[in-house]
């Protein structure tokens, strides 16, 4: 099993549960834990079988914790007006997802739920191993293949180091392994540059993903206070919080082939505000006021959550979402242009 799954009958619980074991033996739990985390996976999964409509789950090693199991479970409805009330022990509703969440939050490490009655809910959990470090939960990222696919083209890294977190997205050209080839190597470039700024690390995935089929690539540097970005090509990034959203810029090209004068920017990030970095596979029409509540959640059930409102099984898709630490911010400029020069 890889990637998403439709939870749409009973197998999908084993399936699940399996890989879910799987992940914390590799990661070294004990066997008490190992069996807390199948009896919550498995609750997880059998809700949405039995009361979602269009249920889909993953299970994945955390993307800031490779010890850290995580769970994501979302689904298009019914929805649930009182949160809390379902996640008392004994509470249960027909035709709700409230039932078992009560003892998934007991087991979990650590765990967020984000529900709209008639628009559906998001479930993240995680389940840490003993004395390993706990994620922080400042950043998450997910991808989904076109279609029927098992191979997503697009692709994200995060890198953390202190309070800043610099992400980046890539969007290979084209579907499949040859679009994955060259995400990959965007992957494996960035991951050698990430301390560098923004700008930078762009300059060095255009040098380095010639021999590829190329893509678009942003990367985001988040700090206390703003975020420094950089985007070649069309890779959307946002400011967004409750209240709207600001666009960051990116210029046109394809990383590993064509484009024009790399730039970047700085923007000013309020620390209730997340950045949102994401592929052309989820469309500009998202508005966080539609999505009450949603941007006060971790950022697993922000990204999940506008992976269903904005996501298009037409096209490769891929969202990241960034918090900045919660420590005091230093003012920067609105848009602070920095740029490098030459042909690239």
């Amino acid at each position: 099993m890889t990637g998403w799954v439709r939870a749409e009958d009973p197998s999908a619980v084993g399936a699940v549960r399996r890989k879910a074991v799987e992940l914390a033996e590799a990661a070294g739990f004990d066997q008490v834990l190992i069996g807390q985390t199948a009896v919550a996976v498995s609750e997880a999964v059998s809700n949405l079988v039995k009361h979602a409509t269009d249920g889909t789950v993953i299970v994945r090693p955390h993307p800031e914790a490779p010890a850290t199991v995580e769970l994501i479970t979302v689904d298009r409805g019914p929805g649930m007006a009182d949160v809390a009330r379902a996640l008392r022990d004994g509470y249960s509703t027909s035709g709700t997802l409230g039932i078992g969440l009560g003892a998934i939050s007991r087991i979990a490490s650590g765990y967020d739920v984000h529900s709209l009655p008639g628009k559906g809910t998001v479930l993240a959990m995680h389940f840490t191993a003993g004395r390993a470090p706990a994620p922080p939960l400042r950043a998450s990222g997910l991808t989904r293949p076109i279609g029927d696919e098992t191979v997503c083209g697009d692709g994200f890294a995060i890198a953390g180091a202190g309070p800043v977190t610099t992400v980046l997205v890539c969007d290979g050209l084209g579907h499949g392994h040859i679009a994955a080839q060259a995400t990959q190597r965007a992957v494996e470039l960035f991951l050698d540059v990430r301390d560098q700024q923004p700008v930078d690390i762009v300059q060095r995935l255009h040098t380095g993903m010639n021999g590829t089929r190329g893509g678009a690539v942003a990367v985001a540097r988040v700090e206390p206070g703003q975020v420094h970005f950089a985007g070649l090509g069309n890779v959307s990034g946002w400011v967004a919080h409750a209240e709207g959203r600001q666009g960051m810029v990116s210029v046109p090209g394809i990383a590993g082939h064509q484009g024009g004068r790399l730039r970047q920017y700085t923007y000013e990030l309020p620390g209730y505000a997340t950045v949102v970095l994401h592929t052309d596979g989820l469309t500009d029409r998202w508005d966080p006021a539609l999505l009450p509540g949603l941007f006060s959640r971790t950022p697993a059930v922000i990204a999940a959550g506008l992976m269903r409102e904005a996501g298009s099984r037409r096209d490769d898709a891929c969202v990241v979402t960034v918090r900045p630490p919660q420590e005091p911010t230093r003012p920067a400029p609105p848009a602070q242009e920095t740029g490098r020069h030459g042909e690239v």
